[in-house]
C-alpha cells in the first residue's frame, strides 16, 4: 500500500510539472509584449501572413508597434517605427523569428507616427497615423 501511495504522489507531480513546461511554453501576449500599460490603437494586414499591430500608452505616452506571423514558423519578419516624416527609422527590430518582431517604441506626443512591417516578402507601411 504504501509503495502505491509514492508512485501515485510521483506521477501526480509528474503530471503537474510537464503541464506547468507546456504553459510555460506559450509566447507572451500582446500587452505583455509592449507593457502592461499599452492598449492596441491599430492592426493592419501584411498580406495573407500576418499583422502589423500599433499600441499606444497614455501613462507612457509611447507608441509600440509589433510584426505578429499569424502562421507562425521560423522566417525574416521586422517592424519600424518613427515620428511621421522623420528621416530614418527610431526604432527596428528584424531577423528570423517564430512569432513576432519587436517590439520597438517611438515618443510622439502630439505627432504622428509612421510604421511598417514585414512578414517573409509581404510588407505594409502607414504614414502619418495615431496621431495625438
Amino acid at each position: 500500500m504504501r509503495t502505491h501511495g509514492k508512485l501515485a504522489t510521483f506521477l501526480a507531480g509528474a503530471a503537474l510539472a510537464s503541464t506547468a513546461l507546456v504553459v510555460g511554453a506559450a509566447p507572451a501576449s500582446a500587452a505583455g509584449e509592449c507593457g502592461a500599460s499599452y492598449t492596441k490603437v491599430g492592426d493592419y494586414a501584411i498580406g495573407s501572413q500576418g499583422r502589423l499591430e500599433v499600441y499606444y500608452s497614455s501613462s507612457t505616452g509611447k507608441n509600440c508597434a509589433i510584426t505578429r506571423d499569424s502562421n507562425p514558423n521560423s522566417g525574416f519578419k521586422a517592424v519600424h517605427i518613427s515620428v511621421a516624416g522623420a528621416s530614418g527609422w527610431a526604432d527596428s527590430d528584424s531577423g528570423t523569428f517564430t512569432y513576432y518582431a519587436g517590439p520597438v517604441y517611438v515618443s510622439a506626443p502630439g505627432k504622428c507616427i509612421d510604421v511598417s512591417g514585414h512578414i517573409g516578402t509581404a510588407s505594409t507601411s502607414k504614414w502619418s497615423v495615431h496621431c495625438g
